[in-house]
């Protein structure tokens, strides 16, 4: 398992580890004085050895530190808001997987409307899910959950991508595979476009396509909207990391 922390945790040859990850150290995991962890700070991967566990502290000397990019692959998934449950998947594996960033999009089909209330709260809960599966999968940052962005939000980014792939049920003539043959993996900021449960309407995938996105297909057969951003990410990470 991985810890993260900031660079003002770090200072003269010590990492001070704190917040909640403290409890998690000392009563989770039960560690004492000597144990070894690893700990990440942008990008850098410091194996630490415990020196002092407090109330409010794990102070840990470093014994060694290297410089370890993720990946060089820039993934955004722009996913169609889904039910809680659903929503929560998708983040856990996104992580493990390798994706950058996760943006909540609603769309047109959308069955979950969220109010700014909810927003905020869901947004808290999907953040702290995406650092639990950080850590638990010795990732070297932690995936972003963007803000809920509204379909012109997705619109307008979609110039800030080298590669727009939108998943599309109704695609018949191009495969996934097809499209990621002629992507050039040096300059891969590529976003991938997921619909909600009722999947993309037409009138958005057109708005899409019209914006630069490439409609591909997955298969014969119609994946759920938890399925869909898992399989796309992973033959993505499998084609171009190597």
């Amino acid at each position: 398992m991985n810890f993260f922390v900031t660079s003002d945790q770090i200072e003269n040859n010590k990492i001070y580890i704190k917040g909640s990850d403290v409890n998690h150290i000392k009563n989770v995991l039960r560690h004492t004085k000597g144990d070894v962890l690893s700990v990440v700070s942008d990008q850098i991967k410091y194996e630490v050895q415990i020196d002092e566990i407090n109330s409010e502290y794990v102070v840990c000397d470093i014994l060694n530190k290297n410089f370890e990019e993720d990946n060089k692959i820039d993934l955004t998934i722009y996913q169609g808001l889904a039910k809680a449950d659903k929503f929560e998947y998708i983040i856990q594996k996104c992580t493990e997987i390798g994706v950058h960033r996760i943006v909540p999009t609603e769309m047109k089909r959308c069955v979950v409307k969220l109010d700014n209330k909810d927003k905020v709260k869901k947004i808290d809960r999907w953040r702290k899910i995406a650092e639990v599966a950080s850590k638990q999968s010795l990732r070297n940052d932690i995936l972003e959950v963007a803000q809920v962005a509204t379909f012109m939000d997705l619109i307008n980014s979609l110039k800030n991508f080298d590669y727009v792939i939108m998943a599309y049920e109704k695609e018949k003539d191009v495969l996934l595979k097809d499209v990621l043959k002629n992507i050039n993996a040096d300059t891969c900021k590529i976003a991938v476009i997921i619909g909600p449960e009722g999947g993309i309407d037409d009138s958005e995938a057109e708005k899409l396509v019209e914006n630069g996105a490439r409609s591909v297909s997955l298969g014969k057969r119609i994946l759920r909207t938890e399925t869909a951003p898992i399989v796309v990410a992973a033959n993505i990470m499998y084609e171009l990391e190597s």
